[in-house]
């Protein structure tokens, strides 16, 4: 019986990593579409993009954890008005980091979000 190899090299493209990066910017257009779009992108095409599950997983994990602080944060208006300044802090790293990350997927590297729980491991 011959065994034949059924695994198939994973094409490398950089452009599609980078735009799933900037996608996470729809978020400040749409409101919503920041997380949605990155993890339709990454479960269709992590299977035959390489790179593309590792720069995924963070995405998916970052904006996770970017809605989970906003989240606690709300409550924390009340408190001397630290939520203000957290939501302002959080939205700042929201915008920036994505534009980081993408200059890095571009430049073959890994992405590295700071602050970030991982929930998908």
């Amino acid at each position: 019986m011959e065994v034949i190899n059924q695994s198939k090299a994973l094409e490398s493209n950089n452009s599609l990593l980078v735009l799933t990066h900037l996608s996470q910017l729809l978020t400040y257009v749409t409101g919503f579409g920041g997380l949605i779009v990155p993890l339709v992108i990454w479960l269709t095409s992590k299977d035959k993009i390489a790179g593309m599950d590792e720069h995924g997983k963070s995405i998916v994990n970052f904006q996770l954890s970017v809605l989970l602080f906003v989240v606690l944060s709300i409550p924390a208006i009340l408190v001397l008005g630290l939520g203000i300044l957290s939501l302002i802090f959080i939205g700042i790293i929201a915008f920036v980091l994505p534009i980081v990350n993408a200059v890095k997927a571009s430049n073959r590297e890994s992405p590295s979000y700071f602050m970030t729980i991982r929930f998908i491991a």
